[in-house]
C-alpha cells in the first residue's frame, strides 16, 4: 500500500510541476499585449495606437516574441528623464523602425528597417542623441508617412503609466 501512495504522490508532483512550467512559459513568452497602458502617436494625419511602456520590466521586454504588429500599432517607451538611449533587437521577430524623440516631441534619430537579431550577441543601436521617448513601429512606416529627423509628433498619453525608468 505504501508503494502505491508514493507513486500517487510522484504523479501528482509531476503534474503540478508541468502545470507550473507551462504557466510560467506562457507568462514569459506570450506574444499578446499585457496590461500596458495605451495611447497614440500622430504625425500629420497618420496615427499609431501604441502600448505605453515605462517600467524596467516592460522596457526590457519591449516587442520581444511578437510575430506581427498591425500597420497602425506600435510601442512607445517613456522615460523619466531625457537621456541617451540604446536599443537592440534581441528576441524580436519583426523588423522595426525605431524612432528617438526628445522632450519637445521632435524626432532626433530614426533607425530604419532595424532587423531582428538571430545570434547570441546582438548589437545595440545608439543614436548618440538624447531622447525622452522611443517609438517602435513596423519597418518602412516612417518612410511611408514621411517621418524624418526634426518632425514633430503629437503624443497622447491619457493613461500614462506610473513607475517611469530613469
Amino acid at each position: 500500500m505504501k508503494m502505491y501512495f508514493e507513486i500517487f504522490l510522484l504523479i501528482i508532483t509531476v503534474i503540478i510541476l508541468i502545470y507550473l512550467f507551462l504557466y510560467f512559459a506562457q507568462v514569459l513568452y506570450s506574444p499578446t499585449v499585457s496590461n500596458n497602458s495605451v495611447g497614440s502617436v500622430c504625425f500629420n494625419e497618420n496615427c499609431f495606437n501604441v502600448e505605453l511602456v515605462a517600467t524596467k520590466a516592460q522596457v526590457e521586454r519591449g516587442l520581444m516574441y511578437r510575430e506581427k504588429l498591425d500597420k497602425d500599432k506600435g510601442m512607445l517607451f517613456i522615460f523619466e528623464k531625457e537621456s541617451r538611449r540604446s536599443f537592440w533587437m534581441k528576441n524580436t521577430l519583426i523588423p522595426l523602425d525605431i524612432i528617438w524623440i526628445d522632450s519637445k516631441n521632435k524626432v532626433v534619430f530614426i533607425s530604419k528597417d532595424t532587423q531582428p537579431c538571430k545570434s547570441l550577441i546582438c548589437p545595440s543601436v545608439d543614436p548618440g542623441e538624447n531622447a525622452k521617448y522611443v517609438l517602435e513601429i513596423n519597418a518602412g512606416m516612417s518612410d511611408q508617412i514621411g517621418l524624418e529627423v526634426g518632425s514633430e509628433l503629437k503624443i497622447n498619453m491619457e493613461n500614462k503609466p506610473a513607475g517611469l525608468v530613469g
